[in-house]
């Protein structure tokens, strides 16, 4: 028999959209209960996602390295022991997990994570559905923050292929190296993985139906990002899959190029060509606003209806876990003052590229700027003069800072190459307190690292 029961804030997911705000709303002395079909906290990135993905790259990395300084008689093993990387993921994973668990417990009665899932009977009830619960939940406040998941296309025998989930996912279905591998997707997931596996030795094919790698990117940084990449990842644009044929040995996949339809045969296919907003069922019921497929929220995370916020991937602002704990933080602070207090900067947010080498950008960008008609002002470094980038002797790849005229404040910037992913943070932290180009030309970067390029870029102009 259903029960009812009264709680002061229901946020309908686990991920990084969700727990920073009940941690900050139980601290404050709400009563409140999380939601996830998964039991456990963190979302998709720990799952599925940022987390896992990250350690088979450092490990590929690590062994990319090993591979170039062998000449100076490293020993290392002929072929990669993959078994070994998964266990080493299936472990980082795990320790998360338990410091969650840890975490989740401190809170005691104030704090409640509850495995099911949830839909809207109206804008303060909701039913919530699992192995061990049927209850309703009526609350004060509702916290959406539902996450995303694959999207599989309606492509003939695309439920064949693999996704990201059976690759990076908690022992998951993939658990030795194929000989070769076809990504469909050119997008960061597709690319990173593509990367991560061409690294171990697989052959890898990438198709991508635009006419770019990472559609949707800035042109200029994804072309350099494309010119620094494993020569050996064959990468085929404008091609369009139609079918996957499931053979004795493998897959054969056809598609569209140039006016002809063409196959290209792999042992494995990875179907990587996005993710979609998770929307609760019952949110027509309550006339929650959508906005591309996604739950519409302003910059406090309100969406249309009062009392409910939505944070995460499912409002698509951006699509990071970064992102989604700042807007978990953000709809907290809300809650608690009753008003809009605080506010997510979606233009201070960087996102990175984990390819080998990565790249990464933050704010706006020359293609952004164009469609705005903006103005920028650029200071470049390259990170082949960088002294890091020549010990490691990973040369190529840039810095690249756009200014905005007169004030020459910083309003964007990349990084494409060695230690793009840290590089990006700090100049972030530029763009989101508003400093000039003379700002970080004063600043002494360390040496030898590869952030001193970021006031050799500033320097350019002051």
């Amino acid at each position: 028999m259903s029960t009812t029961m009264d709680m002061d804030v229901l946020c309908i997911g686990a991920g990084g959209g969700a727990y920073p705000a009940a941690f900050q709303l139980a601290r404050a002395g709400r009563k409140v209960v999380m939601v996830d079909p998964k039991g456990v906290m963190s979302g998709n990135c720990l799952a599925e996602g940022c987390v896992p993905s990250k350690a088979v790259r450092e490990a590929a990395l690590l062994w990319n390295r090993a591979h170039h300084f062998s000449r100076f008689g490293i020993q290392r093993a002929p072929a990669v022991d993959y078994a070994a990387v998964i266990a080493h993921k299936d472990a980082v994973q795990q320790r998360r997990y338990a410091q969650h668990a840890d975490e989740l417990k401190a809170f005691g009665d104030r704090l409640e994570l509850v495995t099911g899932v949830a839909r809207f009977l109206d804008d303060r009830r909701v039913k919530v559905e699992g192995p061990n619960v049927d209850c309703e939940y009526r609350a004060k406040q509702v916290i959406i923050a539902s996450g995303a998941e694959v999207t599989v296309p309606p492509i003939p025998g695309a439920e064949h292929c693999l996704t990201s989930r059976d690759i990076f996912a908690l022992n998951p279905a993939l658990r030795s190296l194929p000989a070769s591998l076809l990504v469909v997707g050119g997008g960061y997931i597709g690319l990173e993985t593509a990367c991560f596996f061409r690294a171990f030795g697989v052959r890898v094919h990438v198709m991508e139906m635009t006419n770019q790698l990472l559609p949707g990117f800035d042109p200029r940084m994804a072309a350099e990002l494309a010119r620094l990449l494993d020569p050996e990842i064959t990468v085929t644009l404008n091609a369009k899959v139609e079918t996957i044929e499931k053979t004795p040995t493998g897959f054969k996949v056809w598609y569209a190029h140039e006016g002809r339809k063409e196959a290209a045969e792999s042992d494995q296919v990875l179907m990587a060509v996005g993710r979609s907003p998770v929307i609760p069922e019952g949110s027509d019921r309550i006339g929650l606003a959508l906005e591309r497929r996604a739950i519409k929220a302003d910059e406090a995370q309100r969406t249309n209806i009062p009392g409910i916020y939505a944070c995460g991937d499912v409002n698509n602002q951006a699509p990071l876990f970064h992102a989604a704990l700042r807007q978990s933080l953000v709809a907290g602070a809300n809650i608690l003052a009753g008003r809009a207090v605080d506010y997510f900067d979606r233009g201070s947010v960087p996102f990175t590229i984990f390819t080998l080498p990565a790249a990464a950008y933050v704010g706006t960008t020359p293609s952004a700027a164009a469609r705005l008609g903006m103005t920028l002002i650029e200071g470049a470094a390259s990170l082949s003069e960088d002294s890091r980038a020549q010990i490691l002797d990973e040369l190529g790849g840039e810095v690249r800072l756009f200014f905005s005229p007169g004030s020459l404040r910083l309003i964007g910037g990349w990084a494409i190459g060695l230690d793009a992913e840290n590089l990006i943070s700090e100049i972030g932290l530029a763009v989101a307190r508003g400093l000039t180009a003379r700002d970080l030309a004063e600043f002494p970067g360390q040496h030898p690292m590869a952030s001193e390029a970021i006031a050799k870029a500033a320097r350019a102009l002051v």
